[in-house]
Parts: structure tokens; C-alpha cells; sequence
């Protein structure tokens, strides 16, 4: 599973939003016009587009080709939706809540930023949505082996450079339970349900009783996951389920499904020939390897576009 922990932000970034926020008063958000500038593959981008693009650039202080960010920001959610990946206006509004309070300021001070930068609280979000995708794209990707795969002959060779032992990882068997939300339902229902749902994870003290407590419930599902290395967890649960102690629930968390979260049954560390193979697969997983591969898979979409300059 590829580490993607700066898929957001960089922490350069985020000090350089908050140091904006306390000046934003002062400053004229730019007017842009919206002319088609580029049709790929029959999407257009627009000079307004590109114009936010440069303002998000000047406000991270990086350098960088405008247009030539957006092409591939098109590319990349073209790909995804060829995919099948789907991120949500839920889940993108919370990432957006998240870089908020991460950094100390209310919602409304980060809508000023945006647009007084003259990038924009939906140019921004639209980038969010992008990279989020784009991570479960490459995550896609290098599971299917495009991403240097360890083979276990590459695990032998690796534990008989370290001496001959095999590392260790966390195994968990794991629990989920999602409180179905329709999309038709879910502007009407969704905070209904999340009160549900944390009523629930208050109550969970292991997985023996949880479809116990589900009976008297409406439209709730409880999955039983089986058992989980540490390498394999899904990476927007992975840090919620190794922080959470055992016969304890995660955080609740809304999904496109509903509202979610999940138990943990039991854990254990394990090591055999698997988890070696899994641990030194994860050991390549550092910014560099998800850069290098992001470049190619690019490049390969590049190739097969047609990107027409009006």
C-alpha cells in the first residue's frame, strides 16, 4: 500500500495559509475571466481555471506551470473516474474542516484566505477532491504491481541481509459497522444516523455483542473483516485503528455509505513468510516512490490525450 501522508498539504503550506488569514482584510481578491483556454479529451479548462491555479501556486510561494497543472490535474480525474474511485462532497467538506483546525482557524477565516488569494474555496476544494482520488489511483496502481513490487524472493534476500529474521506486524481482526444512509435520504437523515452511530460506538465493548446491540436497529450492517496486517489497513482508517485499543471502536466517520466505524476485535504480532514480504513491500513506500510513479502514470496519460489549445 502506497504512504501518501503529504497528499494535501505541505506544512510550508499550511503556515503560509495561516499567516494569510490574519491580513486578509487588506487584500482584493483579483477578477477572472472564463474563457475555454484547453479541451482535454473533450473536458475544457477554462483562463479562469488557470487563473486560480497561478494564485494557489503564488499563495503555497511555489513555482510552477499553471496550465500545465491543470492538464494534469484533468488527466488524473479523468483516470479516476475510468476507475470507478469516487470521493464525496463529505468527504472533501472534512478534509477542508480538517486543514481549518489543524491550523487554528474557523471555517469562515479559511473561505477568506481563499478568496482573497484570489484562488477560491472551490478551486481549492476541486484540488482537494483531485489529489485525494489521485492517491487511491496510484494506491491502485502499485498494488497491481506497477510500483516495485517485493516479490518473496526479494523478502528472502532481504532477511538474509538483515541476518536471517523476519519482521514483525501488527495483525488485527477487525469489525465494521456502517449505518446505511440512501443518497436519496442523506441531507435528511445523515445527522440523524451519525448520533446513531456514536450512540452505538459508546456502547461497543468487543465484537461478541455488536450484532446484539445492531437487532433493534434500522438498516445497520456488521461486517466481520477477518484478520489484518498492519501494511494492509485502508489508509483512511489505518492510523484510527492503530490508535484505537482492543474490544475498542474508531472514531465514527461519514462515508459515502453512511456513517461507519470500526472494531477492533482483537491483535497480535505476527511474523512468517507473508507478513515479510508485506513489511519490506512497505518499507519502499516513502514520497519519492509515490512522486516517481505519479510522473509515469502522467506521462502515460499524456501520451494517449488529445489536448487541444484553443
Amino acid at each position: 500500500m502506497l504512504s501518501m501522508r503529504k497528499y494535501l498539504f505541505s506544512a510550508g503550506f499550511a503556515l503560509l495559509i495561516a499567516a494569510a488569514s490574519v491580513s486578509i482584510t487588506v487584500m482584493t481578491p483579483p477578477a477572472f475571466a472564463s474563457e475555454i483556454k484547453y479541451v482535454v479529451n473533450g473536458v475544457p479548462i477554462t483562463t479562469g481555471d488557470i487563473a486560480h491555479r497561478r494564485a494557489f501556486l503564488k499563495l503555497q510561494r511555489k513555482k510552477g506551470d499553471a496550465a500545465e497543472e491543470m492538464i494534469d490535474q484533468t488527466l488524473r480525474m479523468a483516470e479516476v473516474k475510468r476507475l470507478g474511485i469516487r470521493v464525496t462532497d463529505e468527504q472533501v467538506d472534512a478534509a477542508y474542516q480538517r486543514f481549518a483546525t489543524n491550523n487554528k482557524m474557523q471555517l469562515k477565516q479559511l473561505d477568506g484566505v481563499m478568496a482573497q488569494s484570489g484562488v477560491g474555496k472551490e478551486h481549492f476544494k476541486e484540488f482537494i477532491r483531485a489529489q485525494m482520488a489521485w492517491n487511491q489511483a496510484l494506491s491502485a496502481r502499485y498494488r497491481s504491481g506497477d510500483g516495485g513490487s517485493v516479490t518473496e524472493q526479494d523478502a528472502v534476500r532481504r532477511m538474509l541481509d538483515k541476518g536471517g529474521s523476519k519482521p514483525t506486524a501488527m495483525e488485527y481482526m477487525l469489525q465494521q459497522v456502517i449505518f446505511v444512509v440512501p443518497a436519496s435520504e442523506r441531507s435528511a437523515t445523515l445527522g440523524k444516523r451519525k448520533r446513531e452511530a456514536d450512540a452505538m460506538r459508546a456502547r461497543f465493548s468487543g465484537c461478541n455483542t455488536t450484532r446484539e446491540f445492531a437487532k433493534g436497529l434500522i438498516d445497520v450492517t456488521v461486517r466481520d473483516l477477518g484478520r489484518v496486517l498492519a501494511p494492509q489497513l485502508p489508509a483512511d482508517w489505518a492510523d484510527q485503528i492503530k490508535a484505537t485499543k482492543v474490544g475498542g471502536a474508531t472514531p465514527t466517520r461519514e462515508t459515502e455509505r453512511g456513517v461507519e466505524f470500526i472494531g477492533i476485535c482483537s491483535s497480535r504480532e505476527v511474523s512468517d513468510d507473508k507478513t515479510a514480504q508485506m513489511v519490506f513491500q512497505s518499507e519502499g513506500n516513502n514520497d519519492k516512490n509515490a512522486d516517481d510513479l505519479s510522473k509515469k502514470y502522467v506521462e502515460e496519460l499524456r501520451k494517449k490525450a488529445r489536448i487541444v489549445e484553443r
